[in-house]
């Protein structure tokens, strides 16, 4: 009873959806990281670059520009606004454009990027404008120049606040690729609508659910440890 049998009567239409397959669990994992990895990549670069520019383009930023800032400002705020739901089914003919299809787990890499930009270019704007404006005044009085001052007095001194952000970033894209998949994207989300939800299978909603939360405390748990190390080493 402990063994498979017991299992099977606990969990049965869990054990009966299985790890392989198109709707196995095994499949919906490895589709909730590849949605959870690519759109970190690019959403964090593209939020990273915008971030970088609000701060340092804004009213007293090192590169005061206020065409610039306003432009960025509103970019990220338009794309910040737009609840997700909508955004898949806005940008659909560009995703089509670009990966060739609207839907699947490839298609949903493209909302995902950037539904995730412009929440991370705000939380790195706030984790940058943390750094001791003082840091930056003795660097411009040495002569650094502007890149020297982004890379070694910002990104630097903001680092473990730059990890907690990205971390809360990480933690809100996963809730996002479960959200996508409730629309038929795949992944876990997927998974818990589709063949728990709508199908009255309690056993598997409650499954996928718990897996999400499990995605979700190791990118905590890893998050804070790293925080913690690289703000030892700043101090």
């Amino acid at each position: 009873m402990i063994g498979g049998f017991g299992m099977s009567k606990l969990l049965p239409n869990v054990i009966q959806l299985g790890w392989g397959g198109d709707n196995g669990w095994g499949t919906s994992i490895v589709q909730t990281i590849y949605m959870t990895f690519w759109p970190a990549i690019f959403g964090g670069i593209l939020g990273l670059l915008f971030g970088v520019a609000l701060v340092v383009t804004e009213p007293g930023g090192i590169l005061e520009n206020r065409f610039w800032f306003n432009v960025c400002d509103k970019i990220v705020s338009i794309f910040r606004a737009i609840p997700f739901i909508i955004l898949l089914a806005f940008i659909a003919p560009f995703t089509q454009l670009l990966v060739g299809t609207q839907i699947g787990t490839t298609a949903a890499l493209v909302p995902l990027t950037i539904g995730v930009f412009g929440f991370y270019a705000r939380q790195v704007q706030v984790a940058l404008e943390s750094v001791d404006h003082g840091k930056i005044e003795a660097a411009e009085a040495i002569g650094a120049t502007n890149w020297d001052i982004i890379k070694d007095v910002y990104l630097r001194e903001a680092r473990s606040e730059l990890t907690r952000v990205s971390t809360v970033t990480l933690i809100s894209l996963v809730g996002l690729t479960a959200m996508a998949g409730a629309i038929g994207a795949g992944g876990l989300g997927n998974t818990a609508i589709s063949y728990g939800y709508n199908r009255f299978n309690n056993d598997v909603t409650l499954v996928a659910t718990l897996l999400v939360l499990l995605f979700v405390l190791i990118i905590q748990v890893v998050g804070d440890f790293i925080a913690k190390k690289l703000d030892h080493q700043t101090r």
